[in-house]
């Protein structure tokens, strides 16, 4: 009898909860991408989270990507800091995760065992996670931001509780922050959950500013002339360390300018694509529905013009491959045409891609062209959309200049720079003077694999079609 027990006892004994500590490794997010930067933890070390929970968000050479937790459990420990390089395959936090757990230790574990600290995260329990809005908040209401009293100085950091998205932003918010020398954390957000907008920012910096100037006018007395400005006698340098965009670029262009370009370049009269376009647009903006594409820019004609030449010269599509064993050079060639567009964003230069140009129609290219751009301009860009291009094209014309060298981008073999168009006067038919709209062209090509006449020919295509647009309809599928 007494053994029995004794048995039981032990069985007992072994039901108890058993909890392991697991480190979450750095998933692989594509691209051959070796490291990525930890743009912002959603939790803290003791925080509670639940599986499939935001952990952090991490910023690529390519885009920025939400981390979810995989386990359930007790937030043990963060590798990394905010603005570090974590590793992929390497782990970036620990999770304590909860085996079988009765009801009296499930209830401990998500009890809170002592106050948290001044200015901590809350554990993140279920209740938590299904309700943020009903946690207690001392934050200061949005009127009393926007009418300081004399006495602040500036606006002070917050620092009672928060949501889960207090720190949580789109990179064009975190790129304001940085132009504007604000800690995001310093902020208080006024969208979901406490998400910190960009009226936020300028809300924000309006405070502090005219707070500087209070205090200065408070320290210069009525009458006391300006203080000169001073000239440093030696010259000044100060070391800014890169961003990661700025990072991810110096390393992709140092790779790239391995490759032996050669430039080309051609003048492209636009003057029948201009009129094309005119009459396309005033009938898109009759008929077109709401969400449809309404105005065509040149952009797409070139874009397409560009999947045109690229059937009767495919190796201009192709990348350049090293068998690794043997050391031998090959060519790649891909039978869709996958067109990057180089953008301006906020965060920095990045190169989305349109996929399979070929199969698309004018509108087609027009209408993906504009999502990419809106999506790029809300740094709302996914890794799919920044993979997988065959060639690019780089409209800096847009902005200014008449002229460029641009550089091919890794794994591809040539890039397109389009200038600004401009009007010129011209010699037309009998020798008259006549008004033009002329462009010009600017290819780099890989001189390893790209002879010039392969380029010339390739260009020469283009700017037929460019020159003649009607032709275009002839090519469509």
């Amino acid at each position: 009898m007494c053994g029995a027990y004794l048995v039981a006892a032990r069985d007992l004994h072994s039901t108890r909860t058993m909890r392991a500590v697991k480190p979450v490794l750095m998933a692989d997010i594509g691209e051959g991408i070796v490291e990525c930067e930890i743009i912002q933890w959603f939790v803290q070390p003791n925080a509670r989270v639940e599986e499939f929970s935001p952990l952090c968000e991490v910023q690529s050479d390519k885009a920025s990507v939400e981390i979810t937790s995989r386990f359930a459990g007790v937030v043990k420990k963060l590798h990394y800091d905010a603005g570090e390089m974590a590793k992929v395959g390497k782990p970036f936090v620990d999770i304590d995760v909860e085996g079988d757990a009765n009801e009296v230790d499930s209830d401990t574990l998500t009890a809170a065992s002592e106050p948290a600290q001044d200015g901590a995260l809350a554990p993140l329990n279920k209740e938590f996670l299904n309700h943020p809005s009903e946690v207690k908040s001392t934050e200061p209401s949005p009127s009393s931001i926007s009418t300081p009293k004399p006495e602040d100085k500036a606006p002070k950091p917050y620092s009672g509780e928060r949501g889960r998205y207090a720190s949580l932003a789109t990179p064009a918010v975190r790129h304001l922050c940085k132009e504007k020398s604000v800690v995001i954390t310093d902020v208080d957000g006024t969208g979901k959950g406490g998400r910190v907008l960009k009226e936020d920012i300028y809300k924000f910096v309006q405070i502090r500013d005219s707070a500087k100037q209070r205090t200065e006018s408070t320290q210069t007395l009525p009458g006391t002339p300006s203080p000169v400005p001073t000239t440093t006698v030696k010259q000044v340098e100060t070391t800014v360390s890169l961003t990661n965009t700025q990072h991810q670029m110096f390393k992709a262009m140092t790779r790239s300018l391995s490759i032996p370009h050669f430039l080309y370049a051609d003048e492209v009269d636009f003057s029948q694509l201009y009129e094309l376009r005119r009459r396309m647009n005033k009938v898109l903006a009759q008929s077109a529905n709401e969400g449809d594409v309404s105005k065509l820019s040149y952009l797409p004609f070139i874009i397409k013009a560009v999947s045109l030449a690229l059937y009767k010269y495919p190796m201009l599509n192709a990348r350049v491959d090293v068998d690794p064993g043997t050391s031998k050079p090959a060519l790649v060639h891909r039978s869709q045409h996958n067109i990057g567009v180089a953008m301006d964003t906020p965060i920095g230069l990045l190169v989305p891609v349109i996929k399979n140009v070929g199969a698309k129609n004018l509108l087609s290219i027009a209408g993906e062209l504009a999502a990419l751009q809106s999506r790029a301009a809300a740094g709302k860009l996914s890794l799919q959309d920044l993979s997988g291009g065959t060639i690019t094209v780089s409209n800096i014309g847009n902005i200014g200049g008449t002229y460029l060298s641009p550089v091919i981008v890794e794994k591809e073999v040539a890039i397109l720079g389009i200038g600004r168009m401009r009007t010129v006067p011209a010699f037309g038919e009998d020798d008259q003077v006549v008004k033009k709209q002329v462009c010009n062209f600017s290819w780099s090509a890989d001189h390893r694999v790209i002879d010039g006449a392969t380029m010339a020919r390739a260009a020469e295509i283009v700017r037929q079609i460019v020159e003649e647009p009607d032709s275009m309809i002839l090519h469509l599928r």
